[in-house]
């Protein structure tokens, strides 16, 4: 998998079921080049999730894993399919060689320059800002004036509300989880009212700087 071709948008799926999760990826058609998705490995049965889904959606939507915190982690995402990792904070270089060497994405978390710096020194592709919302959109502007534009995904609080500031301020990407949806939608399955949320996601960031 090529950085070029990765969405702007993760949907963050933590403790879905099977069918919630397919709903999910239904509700993407149409939208494959705006959303990938991760299912985070804390989730219950999140292997075989990763396996049955990437198996059936993984030739059109980037699927991959979150929550990965080890190199053992690393190693059973990629066995089941994974495109790209997240984790929730720093990965070690064994981790993000392991990756490579499998042309999939590593994607750790940072929350100071010295740590993202870190992280892209050991070869992380996108470097995940956690928690974003913490460290507010003006962070990710304020960083990369000394560092340079970087490749940065803010996770953590983002919601439709501020997707655009984060954008604005030089997030590359970012990464959605409960308050992307509806919970009704997600209970009823409701890939249609689902995908209505994705695009007004999309309309809420028009205009975004990247």
């Amino acid at each position: 998998m090529r950085i070029e071709d990765y969405p702007r948008f993760t949907i963050i799926m933590r403790g879905y079921t099977f069918q919630q999760a397919e709903a999910i990826l239904n509700a993407i058609e149409g939208l494959e080049t705006k959303f990938a998705v991760e299912i985070t490995l804390n989730t219950p049965d999140s292997l075989n999730q990763l396996t049955l889904l990437t198996k059936k959606y993984g030739n059109s939507i980037y699927i991959g894993a979150g929550t990965v915190r080890s190199i053992d982690d690393v190693k059973a995402a990629i066995q089941a399919g994974a495109k790209f990792l997240l984790g929730p904070h720093m990965f070690t270089q064994d981790m993000i060689n392991f990756a490579k060497e499998h042309e999939v994405l590593s994607v750790p978390a940072a929350m100071t320059p010295s740590e993202i710096d870190e992280m892209f020194k050991r070869g992380a592709d996108i470097v995940k800002v956690f928690p974003a919302i913490v460290l507010s959109p003006r962070f990710f502007r304020d960083v990369q004036a000394p560092l340079g534009k970087l490749p940065l995904m803010g996770v953590g609080g983002i919601t439709v509300n501020n997707a655009k500031d984060f954008l604005s301020n030089g997030a590359s990407y970012l990464g959605l989880g409960s308050g992307m949806f509806d919970k009704e939608d997600l209970v009823r399955l409701d890939s249609k009212n689902l995908s209505k949320s994705m695009r007004k996601l999309i309309s809420s960031v028009k205009g975004a700087s990247v």
